[in-house]
C-alpha cells in the first residue's frame, strides 16, 4: 500500500488475502511502515461526533458559506444523512460523494431538496472505487 491509498482499500486488501500486516510503501516502493488490522479498525471506530464533523470539513466548501446553514448534517451509528436545501450552486453529487469518503461512513442517505421542493429522499449506493 502507499500513504495516499484509502483506509477501505486496505482492509480490503487485508481481508481478501486473509493477512494481518501491509507493508507501507513510498513512490520508489521503499517500506516506510506498517500497518495492522487493528491500526485499521481505529479508523472505523470513529464517534458518530468525529465523522459528523469530518464530513462537515469536506462538504461545506462544496456550497458557498451562506448557504452552509441551509445544510444539516446528522450521524448515527456511521450513517450519513445530509438535509436541507441545496442551491443550485450546491453540487449535490460531488456532496454525497465526498461524504462516503470520508472514513468510519458506512452509509450516506440524500435528504437534499431542490429550492424548497420535497422530493422524496433516497439512500445513496457508495462511489465505484
Amino acid at each position: 500500500m502507499h500513504p495516499e491509498q484509502r483506509v477501505v482499500d486496505a482492509a480490503r486488501i487485508m481481508e481478501r488475502r486473509h493477512i494481518d500486516r501491509l507493508p507501507v510503501v513510498d513512490e520508489e516502493d521503499r517500506l516506510i511502515g506498517i500497518t495492522t488490522r487493528r491500526d485499521l479498525l481505529r479508523v472505523f471506530l470513529r464517534t458518530d461526533e468525529e465523522i459528523r464533523e469530518a464530513v462537515a470539513g469536506i462538504v461545506y466548501p462544496h456550497g458557498p458559506a451562506h448557504d452552509a446553514g441551509r445544510l444539516h448534517i446528522d450521524v448515527r451509528d456511521g450513517i450519513v444523512t445530509i438535509a436541507g436545501v441545496a442551491g443550485p450552486e450546491i453540487n449535490t453529487t460531488a456532496v454525497v460523494r465526498a461524504a462516503w469518503r470520508v472514513d468510519g461512513v458506512v452509509g450516506v442517505v440524500n435528504r437534499l431538496t431542490a429550492d424548497g421542493r420535497d422530493d422524496s429522499p433516497a439512500p445513496c449506493t457508495p462511489p465505484s472505487p
